[in-house]
Parts: C-alpha cells; sequence; structure tokens
C-alpha cells in the first residue's frame, strides 16, 4: 500500500514513474502499474539470470536527460521505483539468495524499509539495525515505520531507530480506516482488474502517503543512486534467437488468442512482447463474454481466479465448447495454473462443481491451504507440443488446487503413447506441481502446468508456442 501510495503520488505531480516488482508476484504489479500510469515489470533473479534483470531494469527504466539510467532519474522530475517482497533479506536460503536485498545491490539501489511496529518501540531499532549489519553491502537509506498507535509511539521509535541505526524515519503511517485497505482473499491482493473505484482506493492510498511520509526526503534519497552502467542497448530479445518465424503462407502473422478477464489475467508484459516479436498478432478474447474462440493458430490461458469466476465461466458454455472442439481438432494451447484448471472436466470450490472445457479428464478440486507456493524447477521428460525433452525449466507456482480425480492418481508417467491419451510430462525437481513429483499435464496439443515461466528466463516458451502455431497453420 505504501508503493502503490508513493507511486500515485509522484505520478499526480507530473513525474514520469517507472514502476516494478520484486519476484513473480502478478497482482501487485497489476496495482503498480494502476498507480503509476505505466505497465509494471517483474524483477526476479530466480526466474530470470541477474544480467537480464539489470538488463530489463536499465530497458524499461525512466531515464535522465543525458539518457543515462539511475535507480531513480530524479533531477528531471522521474523515478524508478521497486517494490520488494517479503522480508528485506527473505530468500531462497540462508544466505538470501534472490532477495530483495540481493536485487538493491545488483541495481545499486537505495533501499527504504517500511516496517510494521505493532506493538513494539525499541525493538523496531534492533530489527533495522541486524538489517544493517546482515549485509553492509546493502544501502539501508530510510524507514517508513507501518501501523503507528499515536504521536508517543512514533516519538519513541523514531528516536530509537535513528538513535541506534543513524537512518532517517521518513514517514510513520498510522494504522488506516477499511476504506484504505485493498481487500485480500486466499491467494493474496484482489486483482487490480477486480477492484470497484480502483482510482478512488489509489488516491486515499496517495492522500495517506502525503500526510504521513515525506515525500521529499524520500526523492532525496532517490537522487542519491548512483550512475548505473549502460549495458549497450534498448531492446531486450525475448525469443533467444534470430529464427524468423513464418507469419502464414498468406502474410498473414500467426495469430494467438489469449484470455484477458477477470479470471484469467497473470501475464508477465514480456510474455506477450515475446510472441509479438516471434512474429504473433494477440487477439484478447473474455472467456465470459465471448460466444466461440475467434480462428487462431495457438491459444495462451494465463493464471487468475476462475474459482472466483467459476459460475461464469461454467455459464458461458458454448466458449468452453468451442474451446474443446478447437483442443481436439490440434490447436497448440498453453495453459498455466488457472489455465490447467479450465482445461479440466469439472472444477471443485466450496462443495459446488463447475463444468470446465473437459480438455483434461481431470477434476480440480480447491483447498483451503496452498498446494504449492514457490519456486520450482522441472524436467522436461515427456512428450509434448512446446518443449523438447531433457530441457530444464525455472519458474513458480501458488496454488491452492490439485488434480484430484479421474487423473493419473501416483502421479507417474503414463507410457500410453496414444494422442488422446492423457499423459503427464514434467517431473519436479524443486517444488510441488500436481502433486507426486509430477507436473504438466499433456493431451493431443494442449499442455497444462502450475508452473509460471518468465520470458527472459525461458526463451524456449515462445519458440516453441510459434513453432506449434506454424505447424498447425500448415496443417
Amino acid at each position: 500500500m505504501v508503493s502503490v501510495g508513493l507511486a500515485r503520488t509522484l505520478s499526480a505531480q507530473g513525474r514520469p514513474v517507472a514502476a516494478f516488482k520484486k519476484g513473480p508476484d502478478y497482482i501487485d504489479a497489476s496495482w503498480l502499474s494502476a498507480a503509476s500510469g505505466r505497465v509494471a515489470r517483474n524483477l526476479d533473479t530466480f526466474l530470470t539470470e541477474p544480467i537480464a534483470v539489470r538488463r530489463s531494469f536499465v530497458d524499461f527504466a525512466v531515464r535522465s536527460d543525458d539518457n543515462a539510467v539511475r535507480s531513480t532519474p530524479a533531477e528531471i522530475g522521474g523515478i524508478n521505483l521497486i517494490e520488494g517482497n517479503r522480508g528485506l533479506h527473505d530468500g531462497l536460503d540462508e544466505e538470501g539468495t534472490h532477495s530483495s536485498a540481493a536485487l538493491s545491490k545488483l541495481i545499486q539501489c537505495p533501499v527504504i524499509l517500511v516496517q510494521d511496529v505493532t506493538k513494539t518501540t525499541r525493538s523496531a531499532a534492533a530489527f533495522v539495525l541486524g538489517s544493517q549489519q546482515i549485509d553492509p553491502g546493502v544501502n539501508i537509506a530510510g524507514v517508513i515505520v507501518n501501523q503507528i498507535a499515536g504521536a508517543r509511539h512514533e516519538g519513541v521509535v523514531r528516536k530509537a531507530i535513528e538513535n541506534y541505526t543513524g537512518i532517517p524515519v521518513v514517514g510513520a503511517i498510522p494504522k488506516l480506516p477499511a476504506e484504505c485497505q485493498i481487500r485480500s482473499r486466499h491467494l493474496g491482493l484482489v486483482t487490480a482488474r477486480e477492484q470497484t473505484g480502483i482510482d478512488e482506493l489509489i488516491d486515499r492510498l496517495a492522500q495517506v502517503v502525503r500526510d504521513h511520509v515525506d515525500v521529499d526526503r524520500v526523492l532525496e534519497i532517490a537522487r542519491s543512486a548512483p550512475l548505473l552502467e549502460d549495458v549497450g542497448f534498448r531492446r531486450i530479445d525475448l525469443t533467444g534467437d534470430s529464427t524468423n518465424y513464418p507469419r502464414s503462407r498468406g502474410g498473414r502473422r500467426l495469430r494467438v488468442c489469449y484470455l484477458s478477464d477477470a479470471a484469467f489475467s497473470f501475464y508477465y508484459p514480456e510474455n506477450l512482447e515475446a510472441l509479438e516479436d516471434a512474429g504473433a498478432e494477440l487477439i484478447p478474447v473474455s472467456a465470459l463474454d465471448a460466444m466461440v474462440l475467434p480462428e487462431c493458430d495457438a491459444l495462451y490461458v494465463g493464471g487468475g481466479f476462475p474459482e472466483t469466476q467459476a459460475t461464469a465461466l461454467a455459464r458461458n458454455g458454448t466458449f468452453r465448447e468451442s474451446v474443446f472442439r478447437a483442443a481436439q481438432a490440434g490447436l497448440p494451447v498453453y495453459a498455466e495454473c488457472g489455465g490447467l484448471i479450465y482445461m479440466a472436466r469439472k472444477l471443485v470450490w466450496k462443495g459446488e462443481e463447475y463444468p470446465m472445457t473437459g480438455v483434461f479428464p481431470v477434476t480440480i478440486a480447491m483447498d483451503r491451504k496452498p498446494r504449492g507456493h514457490g519456486y520450482a524447477r522441472v524436467l522436461v521428460d515427456g512428450r509434448n507440443p512446446f518443449f523438447p525433452e531433457g530441457l530444464e525449466l525455472k519458474g513458480h507456482e501458488f496454488h491452492y488446487s490439485w488434480p484430484a480425480a479421474d487423473a493419473n492418481a501416483s502421479g507417474r508417467r503414463i507410457e500410453d503413447d496414444s494422442r488422446d491419451q492423457l499423459r503427464s510430462v514434467f517431473k519436479m525437481q524443486r517444488g510441488t506441481g500436481c502433486g507426486a513429483g509430477r507436473d504438466g499435464l499433456s493431451r493431443w496439443n494442449v499442455l497444462g502446468t502450475y508452473l509460471h515461466v518468465h520470458a527472459l528466463g525461458c526463451p524456449a516458451w515462445a519458440q516453441g508456442v510459434m513453432r506449434a502455431a506454424e505447424t498447425y497453420r500448415k496443417d
């Protein structure tokens, strides 16, 4: 909420604001996009190699008038704002690998801690002091304390932090009323796309920042960011090679539909851009409102919240039937997480059953607790339409669902090579997937997986989708 409020505050001042989200989270990035007025990008050194993360930042950051890149080119009024995730030093292991702290060092970015000080005073200083000492290479330049109970509480906390750490407290935010809260649910925040009155809510958060954060001091900290060495180019090759994919026999670009609505909204901008770079004409389609799937050469179904839109998805039987018929006829379909759910025969949610497309003969059930959460690695060990066998993929998963019935319950690879046979084609090396060490359900030219991949870290993804689309067009 602090990041969103700060982004809107600075944007409302007429400053260009480029917002980034550290980590793989789609929802926070969507809120930052709404607050800044620009598409927010994810920066994640697990999903993508560190050099590519740095290049991505350079490519999409606000630049100064001399075309140089700094973490914040505040001298011309612009700002690059990166929202961290989890605790500053929390990463993949005890060394804090892939943490927000590691990212701050990679792009030489000063850090402002946002610290919940509920029912604490001097201990807040101990927390900040520990954050300083565990990695002196991280430039912690300011603290915003959150959940302040009153003026006396703020005074004690502020003095303790500044006296023991020498780091200035640049903001003190009180406990906020309900009208300033972003609603949460089982997978985190409500998406920006689903939030009613989103601009009014973001404006209220901006007012909170203006009232309780020293924005000028924040900008001073931003100006301390050093000049970043330009990595020498302005456009990232998202496809991973120089292959010129055929546009089509008649010169028309290959048509790739992707589901875009309140049920399916989890798409990294780079993934869609990678398909366009490889020659795709992207066609957004709503599974909630469209009558039929348009003519296309491939379908991409991202993650989202099909469970919260299950009634509407189930009612749109003509669209579900058109997806099934297209898949049965060989249309390449790549389905991630929520997309995997939509490919199932039915979804069980809060005791109710909802028909889905029926491409996969499985029932998907939803649990109250996460079934899979965090970074994941898989080995492609089965035939599928998009990835060669033997390829290792990195990504992340965050799902409360799992294939509960009618599927390969043991999770072992099914050896039947029949085109109609449901197969498991991913071996989990890290993570949960569908369970029993398996993920990646494949039938016909459809692949459904709980693994979310980022195009910058997985060039084979766009290559695979476009090759499958071209083959389907020729056939």
